[in-house]
């Protein structure tokens, strides 16, 4: 185990024999820091945060502090963060409000600098927070999503797999999986370039983009293009895609779509 002299660590936190810990860190509280984990200086992880292996804390970054919630009364809550991530210099995460309610990171999450991720979050694996991105509390981002930089989602909001938000984006709704959104949260097209990056066929790219057109420039109503694009429905990439526009939602689905789309 590498632990440098001036590191403060809790006796309560369990630290894996192979991580490092680097200069002038603190770990504070019982936090389980996993092997191979790196903890650059000045980096602080507090209370019951667990860093799964491989992971790379830079400096400044605070992980599983206080939520910045005023519902939140002091009860132990929890911070996971899978295997493989990176979280750049002065990235914040924070725990759980409610007592026994974590905020979770999935595998191979890249958090760039200053990003922040708020209370009960949950991040699923391979998701690219690009610097200064904010995340709401209870926000939830699918695999391979990307938020990029100074973008801002609200509360409660969910953005599907594969989904990309532009730079500075405004986001108060959901966005759908595999599909983009502009600086306005408005929609504006599919994300073609990451469905290729991801390996995905061509015929689940042309039932996401018949999706994109049944919501979005057909005219349809949401009902009706859901019907619509239920009948069509012939893999999983499609059914996943149903399933989180015919799910619940504490904000609704992102309807508008960019004036230039409405042109077309």
């Amino acid at each position: 185990m590498s632990i440098h002299v001036s590191a403060i660590v809790d006796p309560r936190a369990v630290i894996d024999p192979s991580a490092e810990i680097g200069p002038h860190a603190v770990i504070d509280g019982p936090a389980r820091v996993g092997p191979e984990c790196r903890i650059a200086p000045f980096a602080v992880v507090l209370g019951a945060t667990e860093l799964g292996p491989g992971c790379r804390v830079h400096s400044h970054a605070v992980i599983g502090d206080l939520p910045q919630d005023r519902a939140f009364e002091g009860a132990e809550s929890f911070c996971r963060i899978g295997r493989e991530c990176i979280i750049r210099e002065g990235v914040t995460i924070h725990r759980g409000t409610a007592a026994g309610s974590a905020t979770e990171i999935g595998d191979r999450c890249y958090l760039m600098t200053n990003s922040h991720v708020g209370h009960n979050c949950v991040l699923e694996d391979d998701v690219t927070l690009i610097s200064g991105a904010l995340l709401g509390g209870h926000v939830h981002v699918g695999r391979r999503a990307v938020i990029s930089g100074n973008a801002a989602v609200h509360q409660f909001v969910r953005i599907g797999e594969l989904a990309m938000v532009s730079g500075l984006g405004k986001i108060v709704q959901d966005v759908p999986p595999y599909l983009m959104a502009d600086r306005d949260g408005t929609i504006v097209g599919v994300n073609r370039v990451g469905l290729l990056r991801s390996g995905m066929g061509p015929r689940e790219r042309r039932e996401v983009k018949e999706a994109y057109r049944l919501l979005y420039r057909s005219g349809l109503g949401r009902a009706a293009a859901l019907a619509a694009f239920a009948a069509v429905v012939a893999t999983e990439v499609g059914e996943r895609l149903l399933a989180f526009l015919e799910a619940e939602s504490p904000r609704g689905i992102t309807r508008e779509v960019a004036q230039r789309s409405r042109a077309a």
